[in-house]
């Protein structure tokens, strides 16, 4: 992970999560990226970008850690302070993907992956909240769900499935047990096997 070389690789997995090409931008050193003194680390490792501009987060954990639903929150409102700065419009604020690959149990449920945001509902009336045509005008945005952060959570230790088609599939199987298919066209496995 620390050899740029193998960016390709990861950069592979990244865009078959989000589902669009995507490019690490850096490596951070998730032990000395402190801002100040009383500052929390920001132990992300990968610091990605899409097409759009947009910030992908991705953290590989090996040791369980019982507040790691806090420490993602943490690491995205870390990052969305960090690339913008007091007088730019709030409109520059970028929406941030939070990946992060557990090797560890935590939670329950029966799934490998989980995927989810802040969806803003009625109370009432149980309808999500739209803007306005004059607002995904000026903001240049169909929904709020563009806005707020994306979190995947991949639990590897509960991947059992049999691989039958999927690139998501085969990077489970490579991210659990360091095995790829001799036939996988998966963006970043080909680069992974050499």
């Amino acid at each position: 992970l620390r050899n740029k070389a193998d960016f390709a690789i990861f950069e592979g997995l990244i865009s078959v999560l989000v589902k669009e090409k995507v490019t690490i931008v850096e490596l951070l050193d998730t032990e000395s990226n402190k801002q100040a003194e009383n500052d929390k680390y920001n132990r992300v490792d990968i610091k990605a970008l899409n097409s759009k501009g947009e910030i992908i987060l991705v953290e590989i954990q090996q040791t369980r850690e019982l507040d790691y639903l806090q420490r993602m929150i943490y690491g995205v409102a870390k990052t969305i302070t960090e690339h913008i700065s007091s007088g730019d419009a709030y409109a520059e604020v970028k929406k941030v993907f939070s990946i992060n690959i557990l090797y560890f149990n935590m939670g329950e449920g029966d799934d490998y992956l989980y995927h989810g945001q802040t969806v803003l509902k009625g109370v009432h009336t149980n309808d999500n909240l739209k803007l306005t045509d004059h607002e995904r005008e000026d903001l240049k945005v169909l929904s709020p769900e563009q806005v707020f952060p994306e979190y995947f959570v991949i639990r590897v230790n509960v991947f059992d499935k049999e691989i039958i088609d999927g690139y998501l599939e085969e990077w489970m199987d490579y991210l659990k047990n360091e095995r790829i298919r001799p036939d996988t066209t998966a963006p970043g496995l080909q680069e992974a096997r050499a």
